[in-house]
């Protein structure tokens, strides 16, 4: 994955973003954090933010996001994301007893990261942000996550619109999806 530099957002852009766990442990299922995912989609739905699609899988998120021109550049977005779901996820693994994974996570910081108070490193540095300027873009983009749950390695389900913590379910009808404060798009097949 990669970074990207500072976007704007000046006029209010659909944008596809991913983050990913540090070194892709299987955070979210190990806390069962999908319910902090659906809270800061919430938080975005509250500030006029339109969420589109997503899917969360064990080690990483894809969100289809329409970011007004209110909210600041889609890297602030995320690092906000990744703040709000660190601290979830750290007090989970406090709770659950996961000292060895604790230990492991608090290694990974790095000592300016600790100079600034940070104590666990949940998720990797990089993150990816496209904008998505046509109809088709979106598409396929929704597309690509829908069927993340059934590619390679993931076998989650045996139908991906059978996911339940993915947009699939809301846009094939079956209702598999967790979250029900998404904004449809048309241009959509898969």
């Amino acid at each position: 994955m990669s970074v990207r530099l500072t976007q704007s957002n000046d006029g209010g852009n659909v944008y596809f973003i991913t983050f990913t766990c540090y070194r892709w442990k299987p955070l979210f299922v190990l806390t069962n954090a999908y319910d902090a995912a659906y809270k800061w989609f919430d938080y975005l739905s509250g500030k006029n933010a339109s969420i589109i699609g997503y899917v969360i899988m064990p080690n990483h998120l894809h969100l289809l996001v329409h970011l007004p021109p209110t909210l600041k550049s889609p890297n602030t977005v995320v690092a906000n994301a990744k703040r709000f779901l660190s601290y979830e996820i750290i007090r989970r693994l406090e709770a659950g007893g996961a000292e060895p994974l604790l230990q492991e996570l608090h290694a990974a910081v790095k000592m300016r990261e600790a100079r600034k108070g940070k104590i666990h490193r949940v998720f990797e540095e990089s993150f990816d942000c496209k904008a998505c300027y046509s109809a088709k873009f979106i598409a396929q983009k929704l597309t690509y996550m829908h069927h993340n749950p059934v590619k390679g390695k993931w076998n989650l389900v045996a139908d991906y619109a059978l996911y339940p913590h993915s947009s699939a379910g809301f846009y094939h009808g079956t209702g598999a999806n967790v979250y029900q404060n998404l904004v449809r798009v048309e241009c959509v097949g898969g």
